[in-house]
């Protein structure tokens, strides 16, 4: 008893994996510059670490909406 796999419930898994990872990067980044940006006061380094820090937040926040969509679609599926 093979499940049936429906290719638009895989394909926002792995936009959400993505999201998560980019989201995870961003914002490992954005602290390591926002380090270097305390040394460097009049410099655009904070507003790049902020805009670093923004872009991660968003895309956890997408990788969440992606995650609870998968779900719902997953549940919503009927018993064989």
């Amino acid at each position: 008893m093979a499940m049936h796999k429906d290719p638009a419930s895989i394909n926002l898994r792995t936009k959400g994996m993505i999201a998560r990872f980019v989201g995870i990067v961003a914002i490992a980044l954005g602290f390591v510059v926002g380090i270097y940006g305390l040394e460097d006061t009049g410099g655009p380094l904070m507003k790049t670490a902020l805009g670093l820090l923004v872009t991660g937040m968003l895309a956890q926040g997408y990788a969440l909406y992606c995650s609870v969509k998968h779900m719902h679609k997953f549940k919503d599926q009927p018993k064989p």
